[in-house]
């Protein structure tokens, strides 16, 4: 069915052939200058038909007629061309080459044919402002390479190609910069992505200047190409660009013609695979099969160059100066030389002449742990010997051992284990150039060729070796690098420090932009591995052939690493000697043990102390850790084991932040950069627990081939492990990349200061989040990372604050001060919320009352509740509710009644009294009466008297009131209802002189 397929479209296009010349009739006969041939697409028997194409349809009649064309599977090999017209391989001549089944892109003035360059718009914008766009930006042709955009714009070069067999592309890159992520993939003709594992699809980074060949297999069919890069977050400058050269496509079924040599290269034999860079000083066209010279008296051209430029007048720039080294007599001096090759012109109008050299002077003295025999060079003291530089070796004495490691601070010449080159960003090296030149007190950056040239210094470090008496330390500092330096710049230089651990892969540690003063830094070393430290200097990221800044320089004063396997000894350590009566050698210490400078033996530092690495041996080592916190086993760090208790008077608060989980993690945001592009910042704390239990955050941007258990352990090459860290994280959607991508990693906890309620804590304070509630006051965690940067020469702190919130959940919600959304207003210092039921006090009875119900049927319920807000959490329970007989109720019933029957007896019995009392008023007042009216012979005194007798039990009465009792008080109310304040009774006058008072 597919071959009558196949014959119904060969005979069409017969056809259609056919009409062309019947249509053509009366037009001029085709000459070979009007057509080129192509092969139809091969049928299911595997044949194919050649056929004549005209350049201009329709201007010309006679095309020759179609002719069975070769197999399919036919090809040529590489130096030969398929000619159509005999179709048979022919060699390529000279001036061109070929690869046979292959096609090489090698020249970058302009985008290549078939290549497209192709933008995506974001599609995420900050609110209220307009969608940006990425018109501006695109890969770039620079002549002898393509560099991708430097902005987060997500940019595709495509490239298709159909492939007749099973075949391959590779391609040179340079990827120095993490900010940019950079993938290749391949699709089909149905835009479906090919099958290819991650280390195939997502570039590894490369040193800064070196080239990095890639390598992937392609299938028959249809290809699509695509090289992608995209910014993750951009500096005010911008990423440095990726780099790409001399692709090449193996698997298309033949090459119909020969590719010619580009300018600069050459093949001077037919049938060449390859053409050649034109040597030094001479210069070659497009197609050339050899290379044509310069006049070296008044031009030069580097090599593989197009052209020959004159030679300037000499200036500054073109030459440089070095310390020869030191001789027999122990004397130096400085020496200027043209830089190589010379590209300038001496004697003439406006040239500089190459100074004279200096006067001998004294070399500078050796190195520590290197000696001079009374030689011309330093050499490194023996085993066991110490030298500061000046002094002869000398043995350690007894108790003490060598310290090993490099301390380089005077550079008459390029110490042994220390190499410098220069990189050209077009090219792979720079012509004779070295990177960097020992000037006595220092080392610099050397001219190189151009401005934008990487000048390398690297040392190499196979291992770290503790010392004897901390070699059983594990986790602790294996060795640190230590160098001061100074950029001095007026373009846009950049120094990056960079490290290569095992030869795996480079890693930027820190770098400095433009003018530095004369700084230090460290990096400490975690792992004993081997290590090479890189320092790499750019004076300009630019493209640039000439060199106007070489002025610009770095100079690095001094570099030490400490612990180095290989290293020399500038000087002795303590150390611990055997228990044993005839051992005198230096024992290791168990983890956590300090020396004791009497006793000469393992100590074990305090409870609740860390000891710090490589102090000075003795009980001062051990630095005791902060309030809240407790130290490991090994006494390596401190760490706070989730319980923390507060006392203020005569109450104490108990918390237990193990509630709370081992990590919490916050995603905020989100924000946005200058272009549109969407990112969060996520951060990982860990509050609780020692080494097992730290937070990770991983860079997937640059190892995204590492699995998910790797990178929960925080194995990753780019991972960081530590109290809190934190990452940038760029979500999938709005970018085109399948997942979301983590990046810049960084540490914000190494060390546990310790938690407290005060706002204050060794100089760091919390007070961006004020106190809510007097009754639970805040937990503030302290954290510090002692890790120097650029921007925070003393590292960086943060301050954690718990806050108790019944209404959030145990884990609670950690978040950022509203007027820092990235979580800090500096860049320096952190400050988290973290609001949770889980981070409030153990309950304890305090936080409970109880309630009594009503007693019915003889019973009362006792109910306990919690006291309303509930700022507790876990501890002591709820009692159970109680149901008890009433008798206490009965029993105060009881007292009640009695008092009141008591009350009504008192009650009584005073009325009785008054009332017999009032009797007794009543019968006197009646007898006085009596008398009064009585006829009296003499007004007498006896005659009026109370009769004999009545008086007994009445003497009472006559008692003068002069201050009322109780009893007397009472008598007076009762006396009342008469108006009588006192026991008498107002007569008349005329019968007052009867009475007589006694």
């Amino acid at each position: 069915m597919r071959s009558s397929a196949w014959f119904v479209a060969k005979c069409a296009l017969i056809i259609c052939t056919l009409r062309l010349i019947d249509a053509a009739k009366g037009q001029r006969q085709c000459s070979e200058n009007d057509y080129y041939y192509e092969y139809t697409e091969c049928d299911s028997t595997g044949s194919r038909w050649r056929v004549a194409i005209p350049q201009s349809p329709g201007a010309c009649t006679g095309l020759p007629e179609p002719v069975r064309g070769t197999e399919c599977t036919f090809s040529c090999k590489a130096g030969e061309f398929l000619e159509m017209l005999s179709q048979e391989c022919t060699q390529c001549a000279a001036g061109s080459y070929s690869l046979g089944s292959g096609i090489r892109f090698d020249q970058w003035d302009a985008m290549p044919a078939g290549f497209s360059s192709l933008a995506t718009s974001l599609e995420n914008s900050p609110p209220g402002d307009e969608k940006l766009t990425c018109n501006s930006s695109s890969w770039v042709p620079q002549g002898n390479y393509l560099e991708s955009n430097r902005d987060e714009c997500t940019v595709s070069l495509i490239y298709a190609v159909h492939l007749k067999k099973p075949g391959s592309i590779s391609f040179d890159y340079q990827y120095p910069d993490s900010n940019l992520l950079f993938e290749f993939f391949i699709q089909n003709d149905q835009c479906q992505e090919m099958d290819q594992s991650a280390d195939t699809k997502w570039l590894k980074l490369t040193n800064h200047g070196d080239w990095e060949n890639h390598t992937v297999s392609l299938k028959s069919g249809t290809n699509i190409l695509y090289w992608r890069t995209g910014g993750v977050l951009m500096r005010s400058k911008g990423a440095k660009p990726v780099l790409l050269k001399n692709i090449q496509i193996e698997g298309v079924a033949y090459t119909s013609e020969c590719f010619p040599c580009i300018p600069g290269t050459f093949s001077r034999v037919p049938g060449s695979t390859t053409c050649d860079p034109c040597p030094q000083n001479t210069y070659s066209g497009h197609g050339a099969s050899s290379c044509t010279p310069c006049n070296t008296t008044t031009q030069y051209a580097a090599e593989g160059s197009a052209l020959c430029k004159d030679k300037p007048p000499c200036s500054r720039k073109d030459y440089f100066q070095f310390h020869t080294a030191c001789d027999h007599e122990g004397k130096t001096q400085i020496i200027y030389k043209w830089i190589e090759p010379q590209i300038c012109l001496e004697g003439v109008t406006g040239a500089e002449s190459l100074p004279p050299s200096g006067e001998r002077e004294p070399c500078p003295p050796c190195n520590p742990g290197f000696y001079n025999n009374d030689t011309a060079t330093c050499s490194p003291c023996p085993p066991g010997t110490y030298s500061d530089g000046m002094k002869p070796c000398t043995l350690c004495p007894a108790g003490t051992e060598p310290t090993l490691g490099y301390e380089y601070k005077w550079w008459n010449v390029l110490p042994p284990n220390m190499k410098t080159s220069c990189f050209n960003v077009g090219n792979s090296k720079c012509d004779n150039m070295n990177g960097w030149e020992v000037a006595g007190d220092h080392i610099q950056s050397g001219a190189g060729s151009s401005d934008n040239d990487y000048l390398i210094l690297n040392i190499h470090i196979p291992g770290f070796k503790l010392p004897t008496s901390m070699s059983s330390h594990a986790g602790t500092e294996f060795g640190r690098i230590t160098f001061e330096f100074e950029t001095v710049c007026v373009a846009d230089c950049e120094l990056y420090f960079m490290m290569d651990v095992n030869r795996k892969s480079t890693t930027v540690v820190e770098s400095w932009e433009r003018t530095k003063t004369r700084i230090t830094y460290t990096h400490v070393m975690t792992k004993n591995a081997s290590v090479s430290y890189t320092w790499a200097f750019q004076r300009t990221n630019q493209p640039s052939d000439v060199r106007r800044f070489v002025n610009d320089v770095v100079r690095i004063y001094s570099i030490s690493v400490s612990n180095a396997m290989d290293g020399v000894s500038s000087g002795c350590r303590a150390c611990a000697l055997s228990t044993q009566p005839t051992g005198s050698m230096c024992v290791p210490c168990p983890p956590g043990h300090y020396i004791d400078a009497h006793t000469s033996q393992c100590t074990e530092c305090p409870q609740n102390t860390y000891l710090v690495p490589h102090a000075t041996p003795g009980p001062d080592a051990c630095k005791p850790c902060g309030p809240g916190s407790k130290s490991d086993k090994d006494h390596s760090l401190c760490y706070s084991d989730c319980h923390f208790t507060h006392a203020e008077g005569n109450v104490t608060l108990t918390y237990d932040f193990s509630l709370l989980g081992s990590v919490g993690s916050l995603l905020n945001g989100p924000s946005f950069t200058s272009k549109g592009t969407k990112y969060f910042h996520h951060f990982n704390i860990s509050l609780c627990g020692g080494k097992d239990q730290l937070a990770v955050c991983t860079d997937n941007v640059t190892d995204l081939s590492i699995n998910d258990a790797q990178r929960e352990k925080g194995e990753g090459a780019n991972a960081v492990k530590t109290f809190i860290c934190q990452s940038t994280v760029i979500p999938a959607t709005g970018r085109g990349f399948h997942t979301a991508l983590a990046s810049q990693s960084i540490n914000l906890a190494d060390t546990f200061l310790g938690a407290t309620v005060d706002s204050t804590l060794d100089g760091i304070m919390a007070e961006l989040y004020p106190q809510t509630s007097k009754k639970v006051p805040d937990v503030n965690f302290y954290y510090i990372s002692l890790e120097a940067t650029s921007s925070c020469e003393l590292g960086r702190s943060t301050v954690v604050t718990l806050r108790c919130n019944p209404e959030k959940s145990t884990k609670g919600e950690l978040s950022v001060p509203s007027r820092c959304p990235a979580g800090t207003c500096d860049g320096c210092t952190f400050d988290f919320l973290w609001e949770s039921s889980g981070a409030c006090p153990t309950c304890t009875e305090r936080d409970y009352h109880q309630i009594e119900g009503a007693c019915k049927g003889g019973k009362q319920d006792l109910l306990y509740v919690w006291t309303e807000p509930k700022l507790c959490m876990g501890g002591m329970a709820l009692p159970e509710k109680k149901t008890l007989p009433c008798a206490g109720m009965e029993f105060w019933v009881r007292l009640g009644g009695a008092i009141g029957a008591f009350t009504a007896v008192l009650l009584v019995s005073l009325t009785c009294y008054f009332w017999k009392k009032n009797k007794r008023l009543a019968y006197k007042y009646s007898r006085l009466v009596m008398s009064a009216n009585k006829e009296c012979e003499m007004p007498g005194a006896d005659s009026c008297a109370m009769m004999e007798g009545e008086n007994e039990g009445d003497m009472e009465d006559e008692v003068v009131y002069t201050k009322p009792s109780l009893l007397g008080k009472l008598k007076a109310i009762a006396s009342k209802g008469n108006g009588e304040k006192y026991e008498h009774v107002q007569l008349n006058s005329s019968q007052s002189k009867a009475l007589v008072w006694s």
